[in-house]
């Protein structure tokens, strides 16, 4: 039996690790502010020179999101390196660097909030494609983030469409739901969208956590790697603890902030 500590904080382990991997929402920020504990414990770890990495699921281009962090009151400089799904998959579909976005076609049907700026900038660099609002004209969907006041039952009509089109289903982030600042309610995220498209036998593609892609991504800038000594951090067991896993290094599991 794995046996499996509980910790009250990172300076209880910390000479153990040199690279930190920390995920955001949940960890760093609540979407709308840093933690005040978070800002503290990223300042020290960057001040006993521990390399810091951030992988995050979200849908957001890594510029977006680095330029966002002052916001949160986080030093974006402090960190090596800043990996998001929503990058990785940007990335793909403009350099078509993945089967799954080799000649995927260039009708997409983009899924995001139309309320914040994040999911129109995302088509920004990507002309080479069309984007339609009539689903039966796509090639493929582009799932970045549920629309306004939709819930997971409206897009079951939009899934069966896109099934007896075979559509490819590229989700932008693979988080299957998270907490809402300002209720601490649990809404649900695009990956919950993917899996039930994927349980329907849809094709679905992810580059986020806990896919292991996205970790070699964010260390390439790394001239040595000792797995032994990296620790991810993130409040989530199917992507995050999942995710350090597949890659063969430690994890520390957030349950409260």
């Amino acid at each position: 039996m794995i046996l499996i500590p509980n910790i009250e904080g990172i300076s209880k382990i910390v000479d153990k690790y040199d690279l930190f991997i920390l995920d955001q929402w949940g960890v760093m920020h609540d979407g709308d502010k840093g933690y005040e504990k978070a800002i503290k414990c990223v300042d020290n770890l960057f001040s006993d020179n521990k390399t810091l990495i951030i992988i995050s699921n979200s849908s957001k281009k890594k510029e977006t999101t680095a330029l966002r962090l002052p916001e949160l009151k986080f030093n974006q400089h402090q960190f090596k390196e800043i990996m998001t799904s929503g990058e990785m998959i940007w990335q793909s579909l403009l350099n078509e660097n993945h089967d799954q976005t080799k000649n995927i076609g260039q009708n997409c049907f983009h899924i995001y909030d139309e309320s914040k700026e994040d999911g129109k900038k995302f088509e920004d660099g990507l002309e080479k494609f069309n984007f339609v609002d009539n689903i039966d004209k796509a090639d493929f969907i582009l799932g970045c983030t549920p629309l306004v006041d939709k819930k997971v039952i409206d897009y079951i009509p939009l899934l069966i469409s896109a099934k007896k089109n075979n559509l490819p289903f590229i989700c932008a982030n693979p988080d299957f739901d998270t907490v809402e600042s300002n209720s601490k309610n649990l809404s649900f995220c695009m990956g919950t969208i993917a899996e039930i498209y994927k349980n329907m036998g849809g094709e679905t593609f992810i580059l986020g956590k806990p896919n292991v892609e996205i970790y070699n991504e964010s260390s390439k800038k790394l001239t040595k790697i000792d797995k032994s000594r990296i620790l991810a951090i993130g409040d989530s067991l199917h992507h995050d603890i999942k995710g350090a896993i597949n890659f063969g290094i430690d994890s520390l599991l957030i349950t409260s902030t």
